[in-house]
């Protein structure tokens, strides 16, 4: 295929250049060989401010941002009078609104992500695999769009890609979980049997732990849960908060036989703690000595994770597995930032005290799960296929009245696979579930694209809104040399230029580069002469309405001297995912653009670096949607399914 026009980019509907390059011609893509690529735009397309967006603040160090803006002295976050973390975006409230059209609202929807038919989802709940069938529990409000009345979703699948809804799991209707049924985790014991440890809140909103099991366990769909009639099991230790107690662990085998767990809380109000509890019979519980990991600074633990992982970085590992060549992973979500933080460290199975590989990135001052939208991960072990799988939430980043509009909030990521990243040894490596490539439909390929400093080119696929790309980029330095840069982390964004970067793609993006969401590389030159890398978001102008959150997020990723420059992005509407350098550094966002949306959504490379040429190659699938849907309980051909398993 030869290489051809399409849309050209007037200047004039740009506003104020910063660079002015010859006009090229755009491309359509090539399968097999190389094509240089014309079309090379104004650099102001990365930089169109509409008059009427409000800009949101920009992060200076957006590893370590908070939410853009400050929350509302007239209002708290929901979630917060009830002892759990902030459900909702107070920093919005002062925020005009925008004039959301049902149609806008309907393109927002996921087409192959996890989420209710309607209503407020957050954490994902004792995920396992039973029978021929993967679980998800969810926390849920069967009866609104924001969060409250928190009972657990069910949903199956076969695959972790097409769902059936199934009726609610448990509901808050004892003394001890009245409050909410909150999050959960799953143990499946080496006798077959299920526990289902979870938080519930008292009816004097003390935290607590419980103990739930299947009704009947030859049941593939686990559709009836008993709750113990001895509950709670564990309540919170002397010199713990009532309220600060929550999100048990699946458990693991010690050596002397007996069953650990832990739960996350807090000391003085900023210590981050995870305490230790033993157990022989999932009904009681000995508080140990000393805890597993405690970091000052770091305020309330929540759905806190520990899990082993193999250092031959080959497969998953059994949440029991213990011995040499296995190191341990310990992850928390921190209250105070919002932001899931772990850390690869060394367990000691006869103190049960865990010790960072490196204490100066010891669990919330180091290295996060994900540095975008993106809380309350849980993994669980697929003895199916022998792999470690992580389900994260990803909430919105609109109003409570906009969810409210469009009748739900919140959806659930692809699912993950975990590996130890043995050529770091210091990273885990998170990549989508090899299930997800099923709902790849035809492909078109790009390879090496040339684009020049300060360009924009546009990528000739069609529509825009469901893809998975693989891209590859290389550096050809134009400078002798350069000072070190100024700009750190992802500056202030896409806009924000220095030697090497940033580069990458623009995704859900229109024509006119009104509304565009770049996925970056900023390579940064250090005092050293080297480079040092950072992989970023930026959604600051991914959406014209203001009354959006809008951020700049990233982190550093290290690129190795065999590397080239690598991401992987899947993109579904309103929520993209996006992994660098074979997924050591992960991003998700949340964008709500008002033009970029259905036929209007394009795909551009940019380079916005002053002193290098990029050479791009990638691959692009177009994305099927996935069958999301009730249980057909009523189809005699699902029924034989499901007796069959």
């Amino acid at each position: 295929m030869e290489a051809s026009s399409s849309t050209s980019h007037d200047p004039a509907l740009f506003h104020a250049p910063l660079l002015h390059h010859p006009r090229r011609r755009s491309s359509r893509p090539l399968k097999g060989f190389a094509v240089i690529f014309g079309s090379v735009v104004f650099l102001l397309s990365l930089v169109i401010l509409i008059v009427n967006q409000s800009p949101e603040p920009l992060a200076s160090n957006p590893s370590s941002v908070t939410e853009a803006g400050s929350y509302s002295m007239a209002a708290q976050p929901r979630g917060i009078a009830e002892g759990v973390s902030a459900k909702s975006n107070p920093s919005l409230f002062d925020k005009v609104g925008f004039n959301w059209t049902n149609a806008m609202f309907y393109w927002q929807r996921t087409a192959y992500h996890f989420q209710p038919q309607k209503n407020w989802m957050n954490d994902p709940d004792g995920p396992l695999y039973h029978k021929g069938w993967y679980h998800l529990f969810y926390q849920y409000n069967p009866d609104s769009a924001i969060w409250g009345n928190i009972t657990w979703g069910h949903a199956v699948s076969k695959d972790l890609i097409h769902w059936f809804y199934l009726p609610l799991a448990m509901v808050p209707d004892q003394w001890y979980d009245i409050n909410g049924c909150w999050t959960g985790s799953a143990t499946l014991l080496p006798d077959g049997r299920i526990v289902m440890l979870y938080t519930g809140s008292t009816n004097e909103s003390v935290q607590v732990q419980n103990l739930a099991y299947p009704a009947n366990l030859s049941d593939p769909l686990l559709l009836q849960w008993l709750k113990y009639p001895g509950n709670p099991v564990v309540v919170p230790p002397t010199g713990i908060e009532d309220n600060e107690f929550r999100d048990p662990t699946t458990a693991w085998l010690g050596p002397d036989g007996s069953w650990r767990i832990t739960v996350g809380t807090r000391f003085n109000t900023t210590i981050g703690t995870a305490l230790v509890f033993q157990t022989t019979n999932f009904s009681d519980y000995q508080l140990l000595d000393g805890v597993l990991n405690a970091v000052p600074g770091t305020g309330m633990w929540e759905c806190v994770d520990f899990y082993p992982v193999a250092i031959n970085g080959s497969v998953g590992l059994d949440t029991t597995a213990l011995g040499p060549g296995i190191k341990h992973v310990l992850k928390a979500s921190l209250d105070d930032t919002k932001v899931d933080h772990y850390a690869i460290g060394t367990y000691d199975m006869i103190t049960d005290k865990w010790t960072p590989d490196n204490p100066e990135e010891d669990v919330g001052i180091g290295l996060k799960v994900d540095y975008g939208r993106y809380y309350a991960s849980k993994t669980f072990f697929d003895q199916s296929k022998q792999r470690r799988i992580l389900y994260g939430w990803v909430n919105e980043t609109d109003t409570e009245a906009d969810d409210l509009e469009k009748g739900w909030a919140s959806i659930q990521t692809i699912p993950r696979s975990v590996l130890y990243d043995n050529k770091t040894g210091t990273h885990l490596l998170q990549w989508p579930v090899e299930e997800v490539e099923s709902l790849r439909l035809n492909a078109t390929v790009f390879k090496d694209v040339v684009v020049e400093a300060g360009s924009v080119v546009p990528l000739d696929i069609g529509t825009a809104t469901q893809l998975d790309i693989l891209a590859e980029f290389e550096i050809e330095t134009l400078v002798s040399n350069s000072t070190e840069d100024e700009v750190s982390d992802c500056g202030d964004g896409a806009v924000d230029r220095n030697t090497y970067g940033p580069f990458g793609v623009l995704v859900i993006a229109d024509d006119s580069l009104s509304e565009l969401t770049p996925i970056y590389f900023r390579p940064l030159n250090i005092s050293d002469g080297s480079l040092e890398t950072y992989f970023c978001a930026d959604e600051t102008r991914s959406s014209k309405a203001p009354d959006v959150t809008k951020r700049v997020y990233g982190g550093k990723v290290p690129v190795l001297d065999d590397e080239n420059y690598n991401m992987r992005v899947l993109v579904d509407h309103s929520v993209v995912e996006s992994f660098g350098e074979g997924g050591r550094t992960v991003i998700t966002s949340r964008v709500y653009p008002t033009e970029a949306i259905y036929g209007a959504a394009r795909l551009f490379l940019f380079n916005n670096a002053s002193g290098v040429n990029v050479k791009a190659t990638l691959k692009i699938w177009e994305m099927n949607s996935a069958f999301i849907r009730p249980f057909p309980f009523e189809e005699t051909l699902f029924q034989e399914m499901v007796a069959s398993t």
